[in-house]
């Protein structure tokens, strides 16, 4: 077997981190080109080692990776983005938290490309470091991750009649994924009100970079509004409530 297949070089953002045996940690990690992956990093826990400080949750590492029978071994690891300032806020890092459990919840381990998401969780890491108004920037990185795999929210026609969705206050169903006009609701839809404001950002999340998104000015009501119809969509796709949501909430309100 050559060394190209026996190891691999990868960037890694670290999603989980658990304590495994007497002193190493399993780590699950997300890779541009590999996907998310269960990896082990040996001795991690022993205040000596050299990957004590790279190893750590919600930061970006250079990995070198071996193959192992069961697990794969990180054998080397460099960490090149500490993303500061979601380990010197609190509500930041909880929301760091939530996003890494998102795309954890919504990815599967595969030998795949996750490189588009990769990106995302990446750029959302670096901008909950610094942009005024993380709200928003978890928002922008809810709409664009359902987008990614592959449960888009139609917010521009109604998913019932397929008619454009004029300029007032329409529902969201969490069930057909989208937009119902006032006419076409009924029973077993699981609809929720949305307003003709809320809708105008939700689509202009969905559509622009976060360039234009983050210039925006949000008002707590429409914040609460949008994060209502995003996380009511989100958890009815995962059949669960994220362990995250609470945490943030709690922090938000001291």
């Amino acid at each position: 077997m050559s060394r190209t297949e026996r190891a691999f070089r990868t960037s890694a953002i670290i999603l989980k981190r658990r304590d495994f045996g007497e002193a190493d940690r399993l780590l699950t990690i997300l890779t541009p080109e590999r996907g998310k992956l269960d990896v082990i990093a040996k001795g991690a826990r022993k205040p000596t080692s050299t990957k004590t400080g790279h190893v750590e949750l919600f930061t970006r590492s250079d990995m070198l990776i071996h193959k192992g029978r069961d697990l794969d071994i990180v054998s080397q690891a460099e960490m090149t983005a500490p993303y500061l300032g979601i380990r010197e806020n609190l509500a930041r890092g909880a929301y760091a938290s939530y996003a890494a459990e998102l795309l954890d919840r919504f990815t599967g381990e595969a030998d795949d490309s996750y490189s588009d998401l990769f990106e995302l969780l990446d750029e959302t890491l670096a901008r909950l470091c610094d942009e005024a108004d993380p709200r928003l920037v978890v928002r922008y990185y809810e709409i664009q991750l359902l987008d990614l795999v592959g449960f888009r929210p139609e917010l521009s026609e109604c998913v019932v009649s397929r008619e454009t969705v004029e300029a007032e206050d329409q529902y969201f169903s969490y069930v057909l994924g989208g937009v119902v006009r006032p006419g076409y609701v009924h029973d077993g839809m699981g609809v929720v009100p949305v307003s003709m404001v809320g809708l105008k950002l939700l689509r202009h999340m969905q559509r622009s970079p976060f360039s234009h998104v983050r210039t925006l000015t949000i008002q707590a009501a429409l914040h609460d509004e949008v994060e209502r119809i995003l996380l009511g969509y989100i958890t009815f796709l995962l059949e669960r409530k994220l362990q995250s949501v609470d945490f943030v909430r709690r922090v938000r309100e001291t």
